[in-house]
């Protein structure tokens, strides 16, 4: 028996963030705290990251990405079929519900694309800090530089 605990649950609805305070907001607030469909949020290098969205059945057009003041909403919604009545379900376990997803991206993070691919949907992202935001390396020239100014 573990006493351990995960944080795992913390970093589920964030992407990209190094600041724990935004963390503990994000896990506070929940966003619903769906679990369907499953998905992974994987870290590629320092400036890459993936969401992997387990979308079994639905085809693009069913998907819908956006991306609006920092948080990117993935949903999906199976478009009305024509002839369901021809078909007797005698178990029916793929679930094709509708579902929204939110993930709140860190400053400078960019959805870089998607693709659809063996039922799964993968979001590529990537961290772009522009040049004025990156650290600058200050030397340091002793008493000249105090001198000459």
């Amino acid at each position: 028996m573990s006493t351990a605990f995960s944080l795992a649950p913390l970093f589920r609805h964030s992407v990209g963030f190094d600041r724990f305070n935004d963390l503990f907001e994000s896990a506070l607030r929940n966003e619903g705290g769906s679990t369907y469909p499953p998905y992974n949020v994987e870290k590629h290098g320092d400036d890459q990251y993936r969401i992997v969205i387990a979308v079994a059945g639905f085809q693009e057009e069913d998907l819908e990405l956006q991306v609006e003041r920092g948080v990117l909403a993935v949903s999906g919604g199976k478009r009305e079929k024509t002839d369901d009545s021809a078909v007797t379900f005698l178990h029916h376990g793929i679930a094709q519900r509708a579902f929204k997803l939110s993930f709140r991206l860190a400053d400078h993070i960019e959805v870089k694309g998607a693709a659809l691919q063996n039922g799964l949907l993968n979001i590529d992202l990537m961290r772009v800090v522009p040049e004025e935001a990156k650290a600058k390396r200050i030397p340091i020239n002793g008493h000249r530089a105090v001198l000459e100014s």
